[in-house]
C-alpha cells in the first residue's frame, strides 16, 4: 500500500468496495455556511425539491421527528419545507447521491460475476525493488478484494548464527546464485553416475504413491520453505507460510463470499509439496474437497461461501496418461520449474522449459477444483471448453484477441472465467483501464492496489459498497445449465440500449481535503470538471480500438469556474447532457481523474461521428485551485462504454473530481466514483475520497436530474 496510507484502516480506503459501507461516508455531521445557504433556498421554495424527493423527506421525517433538534439548534423553521427536517434528511444516509446496492443474486455460476482482483498482491511498491509484505494481503482483503495473487519461489533454509539462534534468510541474489549452482552441479554429476545409482525424487511401491521428500539445505538441518517475491527483480521476500496465515486471518472478515488465490509457481516439486502441506494446515476447512472436482457447470458464489478457491495449473486434457504414478513421474527430479501465466514472454528468450507442461505435482494441481489455469493456445482449444478452466492473459494479449476474435472472446467469457493482468512494462505499478476488459466480460481484472490511479478509482466505482462480487448485466451472463456458446455472439445485442438525459447542478462543497503535500487552504482554488467519454463502435464489433485500449480524453468536456477555499460556493452552475443514446447503466460510471491538466475554456463541446453511435457517458467533475493545492472532485459518467485516458469505465459510471487550479498539471484533491445505475436524483451530497483514496469528511452538494428511457 502507498506510504501515505500505511497507517490508515483498510476499511477507510477506497478501491475494492468496502469503504462505501463505512458510516462516515454515508452521513454529514455539520453543514458549512455556503451549503446552508443553498439548503435554505430549497426550504423556502427558491430551488424546490421535486415531488419524489419531497415524499422521501416526509417519509424520513415521520420516523425521525424530534430526533434532530440538537443538530439544528437555533435555525429557524421555514414555511415551505421545515428546515429541521430537511437538514436531518439530507445529512443522513438518505441524502447520499449513491444509493445502496440492492441485494445481489448469488445463485448464478461464478463466470456471471465481476470479481474485485489484485495483481502481485504481495508488493507494497513498484515492480522492480518494492517490498513484499503480508500486510498487503490483509489490506486488500479487508478492502473488499476477492482475488489475490501469490508468486512462489524456492526457499532457502535459515542460517544459525554463532549463538545457535536462527539468523536472517539469505538475500534473494545469493539464493539465485546458490540455487543455480546447485542445479548445475547436479546436472554435471548426473552424467558421471549410472542410472542405478541415481536417487529418485520419489518412488512408487505397488499402487501406493510416495510423495517427494521436502528439500533440506545441505548446510543445516532446518527445512527450507517456499518464499513469495517478484522473480528476477530486486524486490524483497516474505515467507509463503506467513502469507497463507495472513490470508486465513483476513479472507472472511468483511465478507464470506469466496476468495480466489492465484498461484504462480516457480518452485521445485519438493517445495510444491511443502506448499500443499502449509495450505492444508493453515486453510483447513476453507479448501474445496477433491470429491466435488467434477462439474459440468461452475457452481455459484452462494455455494462456496467461506471457501478459498486455489487457481493453479491443471492437467492438460490432451494428456493420455492417468492421474496415477505415471503422471507424477513426469515431474522429474527436484528441479525448480516456472509455471507462470502472469509473465509476458521475452522476445530475446531462447530458453524453453520442458517442465512447464507437467511442472505442477498432482497433490498441488488437485487443489484447483473449480479454477484450473491452462496455457492459452486459443479460444477454440480443447482447454477452452473445460468448465473449470481459467485463462490469465496480459492486457496486450487481450487487445490482440479483441481485434482478431472479439465476438468469440465476449461469448467465451459469458460461461468461463478469465483473468486480465497489467503489462510487465508497468514497472511503476500503474494500472490498466479495467472498464475495457469488463466490457469484454473478463471477470477478474487484476490491478496494482499499491498504486492510486484512475484504474483503482474505477474499481471503486464498480465494487463500491459491495462484497467484491458484482453480478454482470443479463446479456453478459451465460447459461446456468449449458456452457455452449449462446445466440448472442458479441456485445452489440447483449444489453438493451437506452437513452440518457442528465443535468447536474453544482451548488457548494465543504471540508474539502487539500492535495497531497499542500497545507494552505487560502491558496486553494477548487473547480469542478465534467467529461463524457464515448464508447467507440469498434469496441463492440471487435475492431481495433484507438490507442490500443488505453484511456483518452472524452468527447464531452465541461468545467466550472474556480472557487476559493475548502468551503467553496459554486453558485449552482449547471451542466446538461441531452439524449445520450446507447447507454447501459450497469457499465457506466462517474469518476475523478488525478493530475489532469484542465483547459481554461468552459462549456460543453459535443461531437458525434454518426447519429447511431453508442455512447458511454463519463462525467468527470474536477475542482481545482490556483496554488499548488488542487481540489479535484471528479465526476465522470460512464454510459455503456467509457474510454478515458488511463481509465475506461464500463457504462454508467459517474466520477466526481475536485482539483486545484494551478500552473501545469492541476493536483487532485478529492474524488468520487459512482456507477450510473446507483446515481440518485434530487439534492444530494457526494461523499469524497482524498487524493490517496482515503475517505474524507469532504462533501459536494449537487442536484441531479437523470432520465433513462
Amino acid at each position: 500500500m502507498p506510504p501515505a496510507t500505511a497507517d490508515v484502516s483498510p476499511q477507510a480506503q477506497a478501491g475494492g468496495g468496502q469503504p462505501a459501507l463505512h458510516s462516515a461516508m454515508n452521513t454529514v455531521s455539520n453543514v458549512s455556511t455556503p451549503v446552508l445557504k443553498h439548503l435554505k433556498a430549497i426550504g423556502n421554495g427558491s430551488n424546490p425539491l421535486d415531488h419524489k424527493q419531497l415524499l422521501e423527506l416526509h417519509a424520513f421525517s415521520s420516523k425521525k421527528r424530534n430526533a434532530i433538534a440538537e443538530f439544528v439548534d437555533g435555525i429557524q423553521t421555514l414555511d415551505k419545507v421545515d428546515l429541521h427536517e430537511l437538514l436531518g434528511y439530507i445529512t443522513s444516509s438518505e441524502g447520499n447521491i449513491m444509493r445502496p446496492l440492492p441485494e445481489i443474486n448469488l445463485t448464478y455460476p461464478l463466470a456471471s460475476y465481476f470479481i474485485s482482483s489484485s495483481h502481485n498482491t504481495y508488493l507494497s511498491g513498484n515492480q522492480f525493488y518494492g517490498e513484499a509484505s503480508t500486510d498487503a494481503y490483509s489490506n486488500v482483503l479487508l478492502r473488499g478484494c476477492r482475488c489475490i495473487e501469490i508468486d512462489v519461489w524456492d526457499g532457502e533454509a535459515a542460517v544459525l548464527n554463532s549463538d545457535g539462534q536462527q539468523g536472517e534468510v539469505k538475500e534473494v541474489a545469493k539464493h539465485r546464485f546458490t540455487s543455480n549452482f546447485r542445479r548445475s552441479l547436479s546436472a554435471h554429476l548426473s552424467k558421471h553416475h549410472s542410472q542405478k545409482d541415481a536417487v529418485p525424487a520419489f518412488t512408487v511401491a505397488g499402487s501406493a504413491l510416495q510423495m517427494p521428500t521436502p528439500w533440506v539445505s545441505a548446510t543445516t538441518a532446518m527445512r527450507a520453505e517456499p518464499r513469495v517475491l517478484h522473480g528476477h527483480t530486486m524486490t524483497k521476500e516474505v515467507s509463503f507460510r506467513a502469507v497463507c496465515s495472513a490470508i486465513r486471518d483476513s479472507a472472511f472478515t468483511t465478507s464470506d463470499l469466496p476468495v480466489i488465490v492465484s498461484l504462480e509457481i516457480h518452485t521445485s516439486a519438493e517445495q510444491q509439496m511443502i506448499m500443499v502441506e502449509i495450505m492444508r494446515d493453515l486453510w483447513a476447512g476453507l479448501l474445496i474437497e477433491n470429491s466435488v472436482q467434477e462439474c459440468s457447470v461452475l457452481p455459484s458464489p452462494a455455494e462456496l461461501r467461506g471457501k478459498i478457491l486455489v487457481k493453479v495449473k491443471g492437467k492438460s486434457p490432451t494428456t493420455t496418461e492417468g492421474v496415477g504414478p505415471t503422471s507424477l513421474r513426469q515431474i522429474g527430479p527436484a528441479t525448480p520449474v516456472s509455471v507462470s501465466e502472469d509473465e509476458e514472454p521475452r522476445k530475446n528468450s531462447t530458453t524453453k522449459s520442458k517442465t512447464t507442461k507437467n511442472g505442477i505435482i498432482q497433490a498441488l494441481s488437485v487443489l484447483g477444483v473449480y479454477t484450473h489455469s491452462y496455457h492459452f493456445s486459443g479460444l477454440s482449444s480443447v482447454e477452452a471448453s473445460i468448465p473449470s478452466h481459467v485463462f490469465s492473459l496480459s492486457e496486450r494479449k487481450l487487445m490482440e484477441l479483441h481485434e482478431g476474435h472479439g465476438p468469440t472472446l465476449f461469448s467465451h467469457n459469458r460461461n468461463f472465467l478469465m483473468r486480465a493482468f497489467p503489462s510487465g512494462t508497468r514497472v511503476s505499478s500503474s494500472n490498466l483501464d479495467p472498464a475495457v476488459f469488463w466490457r469484454k466480460g473478463v471477470q477478474m481484472v487484476a490491478l496494482n492496489w499499491q498504486s492510486w490511479d484512475a484504474g483503482m478509482m474505477l474499481n471503486e466505482g464498480m465494487f463500491g459498497g459491495g462484497s467484491g462480487w458484482v453480478l454482470k448485466p443479463e446479456g453478459y451472463r451465460g447459461s446456468a445449465t449449458d456452457t455452449r456458446t449462446s445466440q448472442c455472439e458479441n456485445q452489440t445485442g447483449a444489453i438493451p440500449q437506452k437513452t440518457l438525459s442528465l443535468t447536474i447542478q453544482i451548488l457548494a462543497a465543504q471540508d474539502l481535503p487539500l492535495p497531497n503535500g499542500d497545507f494552505q487552504s487560502d491558496h486553494f482554488h477548487p473547480y469542478v470538471k465534467c467529461e463524457l467519454h464515448v464508447e467507440m463502435p469498434e469496441e463492440r464489433s471487435g475492431g481495433p480500438i484507438d490507442g490500443g485500449g488505453r484511456s483518452k480524453d472524452g468527447e464531452y468536456k465541461w468545467t466550472t469556474r474556480p472557487s476559493k477555499g475548502v468551503e467553496p460556493d459554486f453558485g449552482g452552475e449547471t451542466i446538461r447532457f441531452a439524449e445520450i443514446t446507447g447507454v447501459v447503466e450497469e457499465l457506466s460510471f462517474v469518476r475523478s481523474v488525478n493530475q489532469l491538466h484542465l483547459p481554461k475554456t468552459r462549456g460543453v463541446q459535443i461531437q458525434r461521428r454518426s447519429p447511431c453511435e453508442r455512447i458511454t457517458v463519463f462525467v468527470e467533475i474536477v475542482m481545482a485551485a490556483k496554488a499548488r493545492a488542487r481540489l479535484v472532485f471528479g465526476l465522470q459518467l460512464r454510459l455503456d462504454r467509457v474510454v478515458a485516458a488511463d481509465m475506461c469505465l464500463l457504462s454508467n459510471l459517474q466520477i466526481f473530481k475536485i482539483q486545484d487550479d494551478c500552473l501545469g498539471k492541476d493536483d487532485l484533491a478529492a474524488w468520487a466514483c459512482i456507477r450510473l445505475d446507483r446515481l440518485n436524483n434530487g439534492f444530494r451530497f457526494v461523499h469524497l475520497f482524498d487524493a490517496s483514496g482515503v475517505e474524507s469528511p469532504g462533501v459536494l452538494l449537487v442536484k441531479t436530474t437523470k432520465r433513462i428511457i
